[in-house]
């Protein structure tokens, strides 16, 4: 007897995700359904968990905040939701934003001058996923502090499919954010001491 072939091109057309809000994550955090612990991140309406931090990545971030905090003219954000859209809230690392940002809402990229990401294990997270994200978003600089690879990757020329431009720095140079061309800041003043097994997450 024959058996009747299955259509499953309209069942699988029929399923669509469910897509999240910022609103939709912030409502789950106060009602318990995700501990405000977790380190999770709205990426394109997902939920998406991020990776663990190790003792390395928390004393680079210290380190980034200390390096932007001297200035006045300048707020700084650290770890915190920046709402990108309705379906996109990424945490980053570090956001530098101008001092009139308004406090009574996210930031956002209206008034970030300057993203970063420490990347110990989450490299091609912050490449291949992260850049583009921030890129078509219109943010001008966008910086990986690589931890494994001693070094800072510089990305600028924000446009709708990402960054046009992109360059590296190594430990012993030096390198200035566009916001503030008079900051000069090293490399290895960011990345601070060279890695240890112990330093891995």
């Amino acid at each position: 007897m024959a058996v009747a072939a299955t259509d499953t091109t309209a069942t699988t057309a029929e399923l669509r995700p469910r897509l999240f809000t910022i609103d939709d994550l912030e409502a789950m955090v106060r009602a318990g359904i995700i501990d405000a612990s977790e380190r999770v991140e709205l990426i394109e309406g997902q939920i998406v968990e991020r990776s663990a931090t190790g003792t390395r990545h928390t004393w680079t971030v210290v380190r980034l905040n200390h390096a932007f905090t001297r200035r006045d003219d300048i707020f700084v954000s650290p770890q915190s939701t920046f709402q990108i859209g309705q379906y996109v809230g990424p945490e980053p690392d570090v956001v530098v934003l101008r001092a009139g940002a308004p406090q009574d809402r996210l930031p956002s990229p209206d008034h970030a001058v300057l993203i970063v990401e420490v990347a110990d294990t989450s490299l091609a997270y912050d490449r291949y996923t992260k850049a583009p994200l921030y890129g078509r978003a219109g943010i001008q600089e966008y910086w990986i502090v690589d931890l494994n690879g001693e070094r800072i990757e510089v990305y600028r020329e924000p446009s709708p499919s990402g960054y046009r431009a992109m360059r590296i720095y190594e430990r012993g140079e030096s390198l200035s954010p566009s916001f503030a061309p008079d900051l000069v800041i090293e490399v290895g003043a960011i990345l601070g001491p060279a890695a240890t097994e112990a330093d891995q997450p």
